[in-house]
């Protein structure tokens, strides 16, 4: 089933964030532009990789008005122990979900039921709390930040400017598309 067009539901997680034990809720999120980062477990091997890539570009993130929202099964508690022996989850700064129900894990379709674990799922949610685009790997398969980042841009131009399109490698500044019949087959 396509996710594009789907409304965040009601949840209310606990989550670990700035050393600290807080609740986040879809309300939170709606309002600006977040991203949820699903990752298999906590103390495992890609997952420190891509967590630590996005906290290396967590400022850029920031800058164009978006949150990320990292989410495995862990617990909050677990989330704490990894940051506090593990110098790569401990210099995270943005909320770290914690999921051991599963229930953002089924909504987002990543939910691993036999394993209890997600896939590496990442969602693009705009400040309606609507799905603009995600993409889900196998568990083996790290994401890169940079080109997250370039997503988010581009679903954020083309929310601004609904009659233009951003082509293949498109970053900000650079051209956009203006879909008409003049195009159809010249490109």
């Amino acid at each position: 089933m396509a996710l594009i067009g789907k409304k965040l539901e009601d949840f209310k997680v606990q989550a670990y964030h700035n050393g600290k034990f807080v609740e986040v809720s879809n309300e939170d999120v709606l309002g600006k532009w977040g991203i949820f980062f699903f990752y298999p477990a906590d103390f495992t091997f890609v997952c420190p990789t891509e967590l630590g890539d996005l906290a290396d570009h967590y400022d850029s993130f920031k800058e164009i008005g978006a949150e990320i929202y990292s989410v495995s099964e862990d617990s909050h508690f677990v989330h704490k122990a990894w940051a506090d022996t593990t110098e790569t989850i401990g210099k995270i700064t943005y909320p770290m979900l914690a999921d051991p129900t599963g229930k953002l894990a089924r909504f987002f379709e990543v939910l691993i039921e036999e394993e209890g674990m997600a896939l590496r799922g990442t969602f693009i949610v705009d400040p309606d709390g609507i799905i603009q685009a995600y993409e889900v790997h196998q568990n083996g398969i790290g994401r890169n930040a940079e080109e997250l980042l370039r997503k988010v841009q581009a679903a954020q131009f083309v929310r601004e400017h609904g009659d233009e399109v951003c082509p293949a490698n498109w970053t900000p500044g650079a051209e956009t598309l203006v879909p008409s019949l003049d195009l159809v087959g010249k490109l």
